[in-house]
């Protein structure tokens, strides 16, 4: 799954484009990776899943990340 984030955002949310990309809009700032932890968070309430089905797989220090999800 494609996604791009959007850190320090004042209205945090999921929007899913038409190609499949999804732009995330988290509130915290990239920094220790608290940006990478609240898209985890957002992307696993959006999709109605747990948090620990997902994985950065790519792009850990960049907007554009590849997520893996595995379900049961």
């Amino acid at each position: 799954m494609r996604v791009r984030v959007y850190p320090g955002a004042s209205n945090p949310r999921v929007e899913e484009e038409p190609d499949g990309l999804f732009r995330v809009y988290v509130s915290a700032a990239p920094r220790r990776g608290k940006a990478n932890a609240e898209l985890l968070k957002a992307i696993s309430r959006h999709m109605g899943i747990a948090k620990s089905s997902i994985t950065i797989e790519k792009g850990l220090k960049s907007r554009e990340k590849v997520l893996r999800i595995e379900l049961d």
